[in-house]
């Protein structure tokens, strides 16, 4: 009797663990949620600033855990173009785009919209039939920034009864470079003592703005004001400016865009008057819009970069630490 009872807890015990076994088995094994993909589309590496962007959008993503496919289009916007389809191909979840110009998007941008992914420009805008076609735009006021520039020149020579004016602008038909020509004029044009006597296309490049200048110091020295779209032209210019026996900022008014540290070294020199501030730094807010985006939430149309401007009035511009681009 003794021995049945041991026979019959045995057979039961072995059905309870068969039981279990199989419970475990058919008990899916949950993996780790999927990571957010975000396919990000660099116009270049034209400059400092854009080489700094580019480096502070990699880092952001990593801080932010989100997987990053980067492509570099190396100022071509077909490039682009084509790097928006693999993303499309590649089914990421976020697509964010800094465009080289601002027109001939709208084919490739309703590719990704009947693809269900957002996207989000950052940097420079775009004209588009169909403003739907991206979620947002994060990068600085490009007008503001002009009329910046503007504002100083006014103050710094109110006692002057004529200032002759060569513009330097960015690549053509690109967002900076349209608005901070409109931004700089805005302030300056009621006052008939302001004559743009050049404005000519440096393409945002410093070798461009060596020979922009150059060519310019052939024809004229009769300049008072240089005003330059961003800093590596603005570098490049400088140049030629010395070359030609002429002392920056003592002879000639310097006005520059963007921030770089080559610039504010040279600002305190005394070779820049004015630098206006147009950070690159914008990777953390980049991904924070990224996540909302990918989560299905909504975000703000346009969201502006906290910047200032540095002059020559400045009393502590030695303290200004090391820009990182």
């Amino acid at each position: 009797m003794r021995r049945s009872i041991v026979i019959l807890l045995s057979v039961l015990l072995c059905l309870c663990l068969i039981i279990v076994l199989e419970s475990c088995a058919q008990k899916p094994v949950e993996s780790p949620p999927r990571k957010p993909i975000v396919g990000f589309s660099q116009l270049g590496s034209e400059s400092g600033w854009r080489v700094g962007n580019t480096r502070d959008i990699i880092a952001a993503a990593e801080r932010a855990d989100l997987q990053l496919m980067y492509l570099n289009a190396d100022q071509s916007q077909e490039n682009q173009i084509k790097a928006i389809r693999s993303f499309i191909a590649y089914q990421v979840d976020v697509i964010t785009l800094a465009p080289i110009v601002e027109d001939g998007w709208d084919t490739v941008l309703r590719e990704a919209k009947d693809a269900g992914i957002p996207l989000l420009l950052t940097d420079r805008a775009i004209s588009v039939s169909d403003e739907t076609l991206y979620a947002g735009f994060i990068g600085s006021d490009f007008l503001e920034e002009g009329r910046r520039a503007g504002r100083f020149l006014l103050e710094k020579t109110r006692d002057m009864k004529r200032v002759r004016i060569v513009e330097i602008s960015g690549t053509e038909n690109s967002t900076p470079a349209r608005e901070r020509a409109i931004g700089f004029r805005e302030v300056l044009d009621d006052d008939p003592r302001y004559e743009f006597i050049r404005s000519v296309n440096g393409d945002f490049l410093r070798s461009k703005g060596l020979e922009c200048m150059e060519n310019i110091l052939k024809e004229t020295t009769d300049i008072d004001v240089l005003y330059s779209h961003n800093d590596a032209m603005t570098l490049g210019a400088i140049e030629a400016i010395e070359a030609a026996g002429i002392a920056p900022g003592k002879d000639m008014i310097i006005i520059t865009v963007d921030g770089e540290q080559g610039a504010i070294d040279l600002l305190k020199q005394g070779k820049i008057n004015c630098v206006v501030e147009c950070t690159p730094i914008i990777g953390d807010t980049v991904m924070a819009l990224v996540k909302k985006l990918a989560a299905g939430e909504e975000i703000p149309r346009v969201t502006y970069s906290t910047e200032r401007v540095f002059t020559e009035w400045d009393e502590d511009l030695q303290s200004i630490p090391p820009r990182g681009y």
